[in-house]
């Protein structure tokens, strides 16, 4: 793999690293209770998070491990990141096939929400060679939209990501982005031959958001950021639509709401 295979990839997250950072959601609560044991240590030393963007997944390891490497391209991404910063955190420019880190460093690898977006085979050959043996590969990945509470919420949402998804083949916005089926991951990190133990557990997870928030969070679509870069209005995408729904539904407050995660694990 070269670095201009995913120059669509990097152009789909570029500039829009502060709302990203603002709207989207943290790993789950119970993610590293559930991986550290797996990794056979008390505290990591070293956590990789790969595809790391504005840091979300990275700052939530920095409390849990003595160091956390974020590898990612996209440099607006990054540089939110570091704007955040945190003591034991370094981000470093890269891609999870190459991300230029010594053989057998980590104890974790981690992609939040990230993997599709990375060649499959290359990128675990690359995870297996940075982690130690007995390392853990994790990859997370929640299901979209989240309940809010309000169904009528979560429907306007996803006819609005059906209305995106239509409007990007038609314009021919995604030819050039690579992108792999997250239901395909498990079946190839099995057969990518590099983990001795393959499995899929699920999390559950909560925060709270309201009308604002469930629109920023389309807005934090790299589908949708394409679109709007091509002159496409918020109106023709239907998050005028979303909007009208979502107000009408929170007002002016918010609500609790419940994420589903799918974690995809392997044993090195």
């Amino acid at each position: 793999m070269t670095d201009s295979d995913f120059s669509a990839n990097v152009e789909r997250f570029t500039g829009f690293g502060s709302h990203y950072d603002r709207v989207r959601p943290s790993p789950p609560q119970a993610l590293a209770g559930l991986l550290i044991p797996m990794a056979r240590c008390s505290v990591p030393d070293l956590v990789v998070d790969l595809g790391s963007g504005t840091g979300l997944s990275s700052r939530y390891w920095s409390a849990r491990a003595r160091s956390v490497i974020g590898v990612e391209p996209t440099a607006s991404m990054r540089e939110q990141a570091e704007t955040i910063g945190g003591e034991n955190i370094a981000y470093h420019q890269g891609f999870s096939h190459a991300t230029g880190l010594p053989d057998q460093c980590a104890d974790l690898v981690i992609c939040s929400q990230a993997l599709h977006w990375m060649e499959p085979a290359s990128t675990f050959a690359e995870s297996a060679r940075i982690l130690r043996d007995g390392g853990v590969f994790a990859a997370a990945d929640y299901d979209w939209p989240p309940s809010t509470s309000f169904w009528e919420v979560d429907q306007a949402y996803a006819h609005c990501m059906d209305r995106v998804r239509r409007l990007e083949r038609e314009q021919g916005i995604a030819d050039h982005v690579r992108r792999w089926s997250k239901s395909g991951h498990l079946d190839r990190m099995r057969e990518s031959g590099r983990f001795r133990y393959v499995r899929e557990c699920l999390l559950h997870n909560e925060d709270e958001g309201g009308a604002e928030r469930i629109v920023g969070l389309l807005l934090s679509q790299g589908s949708v950021q394409s679109l709007l870069k091509q002159g496409i209005s918020e109106a023709d995408l239907g998050l005028d639509r979303v909007r009208e729904i979502a107000g009408r539904a929170f007002g002016a407050a918010s609500s609790r709401w419940f994420w589903s995660a799918r974690i995809r694990i392997g044993i090195k």
